[in-house]
């Protein structure tokens, strides 16, 4: 049936096109011969095709183009007919004596043009004979079409200030007069096109007025480019007669598209003097209108206008604009009580846009705002409209665009009770877009107090919201804990006192994180806390230490406390590797700090952590070099303490599966005392794993460890310690040589895996052992056994 109808109406167009070219053709005859009375035949022939009702509005307008392109061609030749000693008066007589009304008003009205033009009579007497003469056309698409014509064939016409047509001083008014009648009789017509034909094809007539709604909306426009249509008449005149239409007409689709249309055409600062005319109409609009998208273009075009010029901004305090802007959107949304949330959040949020620009510096309306926002969404319960959602995003994100700084939306009370109304996962999002902003704009956050209203606010990234069981992606989850590691290592205040404060307030709220979070935020903790030492240690240098101490005051060892105590939370996530290595970064700190017994009790609980949580033989083996590379970087120290962790160390190493590994390890416990001890007890693992080595044939493991031995000795020999003489350097090379020549394998291949590049063959090493011997004092020569 659809396509049926379809091709009927292309067949109907066809034909109507055809009996308007035909008669177009003999009207073109009978314009080159300067017939008139034969041009005047045609031409309404040719009209009649405009009477169909048979065509949808969109296939009419394709005829109404065509008849629209041979009434300019007619026009021409009425002007000629003029100049030839036609009179005007008596051809604007006779093309009324045409058969049909449709053809004669598009004849009238294009005799009426050239009647204008010859200024024989006042322009407004025409355009008011005229537009009253349209009346004869009631048919919705013929009569908005043929007002259509009358429109744009006089908008040049018009008796406007400066304009050729200019009478006396009323011919403005007249001017206007004909605009607004003409839209008025326009808009009858387009609402009444809901009515013609059968319910069931309603939604096809309100696509089809939909299309149409331009030929409406043109006639505000031309109202807004009468010159002389200043504020005082707009006020007092068009704008009251434009909303009294618009309300009135009782219909959906014009009350949005003529509102909208008023707010776009008119100028800026009409709209801003006019503000509580223009608002009162929104309430008495139809239930369905979308009031909240008529509101919120015309706040963003005021913004707009407000961010143009600073000059402008004493305006919006005169009329008392976001007052008044603020009861309407109230009153709308008390009398739309079947608004959806989606509306009021969408309203709220167009007005904080508003407020900000015109009021950057009343944070007081900012939180009003908020506030009224924040007691709608409260009667509504927990949201579950995506699109109202992210306004409320949209919301919350505007005072961050706008101040580029946090701290400045920290101070809005209601900014985070309207954040409690998002559901986790847009909490989450809200979140980040707060960290991104303080990271972009390098926002610092100085005081425990702000510090408290952030996580306040970044809650969702923190911890895991109430009711929140839904399954995180895992790099969306490390992506968003990354950036709260960022945003602690950005809090700082120079006063320790109040760092320290900041500190105790981050490792309150990260202790509530759980242990999938501690791993991404303990870290950055530690770490800011070691910075405040190092702070105070630089302050504490030169000045005398108090004996009894200072129980206000904050000293390293009150923060080494705090830090032992959140890092022992990470022994039972479990890390036992972070927490491991956060132990050594804090004995480090402390032997800065020359705190002995507190670098120790860090060292005991790294060991305690090895030895009950570090299983794996490649995480002891990575945990080993840890402590004893930290061990060696350690001067605080005593003899008794540093024996006791050395010794440990090579216990641990001593305990490893792989013996390979385990000689390595042995050289690297090479602290300044007892080198010759380990580097002894080296050889004698070399020597179990030699054993291994003859077991499987072709394996070069022991001859590659022997000469890792050899390095470790030749870097004491060359550091000139005292144990290590050339005799035990010597042995070692025979032991060397001897142990290659075992194995099934060539020297070469050893040396070049296993001995340093700049060492060259085995003979250069060799030889340089040679010059380094003969280079030794005589107490060096001195045999030690191997």
């Amino acid at each position: 049936m659809i396509a049926n109808g379809v091709e009927d109406e292309e067949k109907w167009l066809a034909a109507a096109i055809a009996g308007l070219q035909q008669n177009a053709f003999y009207m073109h005859r009978a314009l080159d011969s300067n017939n008139l009375r034969d041009a005047l035949k045609y031409s309404a022939q040719m009209l009649s095709e405009l009477r169909t009702s048979k065509l949808s509005p969109h296939k009419y307008y394709e005829l109404y183009m065509r008849a629209f392109d041979e009434l300019r061609k007619l026009e021409m030749f009425f002007k000629e007919e003029t100049r030839r000693g036609c009179s005007i008066i008596d051809l604007y007589e006779l093309v009324q004596h045409a058969g049909n009304i449709l053809p004669r008003l598009y004849l009238l009205c294009t005799v009426g043009s050239v009647y204008i033009k010859s200024k024989e009579a006042p322009a407004k007497d025409v355009l008011k004979d005229l537009v009253e003469m349209c009346r004869g056309i009631q048919h919705p698409v013929r009569g908005l079409f043929l007002r259509s014509y009358l429109s744009q064939v006089s908008r040049d016409k018009l008796p406007d200030i400066g304009s050729e047509y200019e009478g006396d001083a009323e011919t403005v008014m007249d001017a206007v007069e004909f605009v607004l009648q003409n839209f008025t009789e326009m808009n009858k017509l387009w609402v009444r096109m809901q009515h013609q034909g059968p319910a069931r094809e309603k939604e096809k007539r309100e696509k089809e007025r939909s299309e149409l709604r331009d030929l409406v909306g043109k006639n505000l426009h031309v109202l807004s480019q009468i010159e002389g249509v200043d504020l005082e008449m707009y006020k007092d005149t068009v704008l009251p007669r434009v909303l009294e239409q618009v309300v009135n007409c009782k219909d959906e689709l014009a009350q949005f598209y003529l509102m909208d249309c008023v707010i776009q055409v008119f100028p800026d600062e009409y709209h801003l003097q006019t503000l509580e005319v223009l608002l009162g109409a929104c309430p008495q609009l139809q239930p369905s209108v979308d009031v909240k998208t008529v509101l919120s273009r015309l706040m963003e075009r005021l913004s707009n206008y407000a961010a143009s010029s600073a000059e402008v901004l004493p305006e919006f305090l005169q009329v008392e604009a976001f007052s008044k802007l603020n009861n309407a959107i109230g009153t709308v949304i008390e009398a739309q009580v079947d608004m959806p949330i989606f509306g009021a959040v969408t309203l709220y949020s167009s007005l904080l846009t508003f407020t900000l620009h015109v009021h950057p510096d009343r944070l007081d309306y900012a939180d009003q705002v908020l506030g009224a926002c924040f007691k709608k969404l409260s009667s509504k319960g927990k949201l579950d409209d995506s699109r109202a959602t992210k306004q409320i995003v949209a919301l919350l994100s505007a005072p961050l665009e706008k101040y580029n700084d946090v701290v400045t939306a920290l101070k809005l009370s209601n900014y985070p009770k309207v954040m409690e109304y998002l559901d986790s996962e847009t909490n989450k999002v809200m979140a980040t877009v707060i960290i991104q902003s303080i990271m972009k704009n390098k926002t610092n956050i100085s005081t425990a107090g702000k510090v408290e209203a952030l996580f306040e606010l970044i809650t969702g990234l923190i911890k895991d919201l109430d009711g929140a069981h839904e399954e995180v992606d895992e790099d969306d989850f490390n992506e968003e804990q990354n950036s709260v590691a960022r945003l602690i290592q950005m809090l700082h205040n120079d006063d320790p006192e109040e760092m320290y404060k900041i500190i105790c307030t981050v490792r309150k709220w990260i202790m509530t994180g759980g242990p999938r979070r501690l791993p991404f935020t303990v870290p950055p903790l530690v770490f800011s806390s070691l910075k405040l030492v190092r702070t105070l240690q630089g302050q504490d240098q030169g000045q005398d230490e108090n004996p009894f101490g200072d129980e206000s005051s904050i000293t390293p060892k009150k923060i080494f406390q705090l830090l032992n105590q959140t890092i022992e939370v990470l022994s039972t996530v479990p890390a036992p590797e972070l927490a491991l290595q956060l132990y050594l970064q804090c004995a480090e700190a402390a032997n800065d700090s020359d705190l002995e017994p507190v670098a120790y009790e860090f060292f005991t609980q790294a060991y305690i952590l090895y030895e009950e949580e570090v299983s794996d033989s490649k995480a002891q083996v990575t945990a080993l070099h840890l402590m004893i590379g930290t061990l060696q970087r350690m001067v605080v120290f005593g003899v008794e303490n540093r024996d006791t962790l050395t010794h440990k160390a090579t216990g641990y190493s001593a305990k490893l599966l792989k013996k390979l590994i385990n000689a390595e390890l042995f050289m690297g416990v090479h602290i300044s005392f007892g080198v010759l001890i380990c580097l002894k007890r080296a050889l004698r693992i070399a020597n179990a794993a030699q054993q291994m080595s003859n077991a499987a044939r072709g394996s070069t493991g022991s001859a590659m460890l022997f000469v890792e031995i050899l390095n470790k000795y030749l870097y004491f020999f060359e550091k000139e310690n005292p144990q290590i003489t050339a005799a035990v350097i010597q042995s070692l090379i025979e032991l060397i040589k001897t142990e290659m020549q075992s194995e099934s394998v060539t020297p070469d291949l050893v040396l070049m895996l296993s001995l340093p590049a700049h060492c060259g063959t085995f003979s250069s090493r060799n030889r340089k052992v040679e010059q380094l011997v003969k280079g030794m004092s005589p107490s060096r020569h001195d045999g030690v056994v191997g």
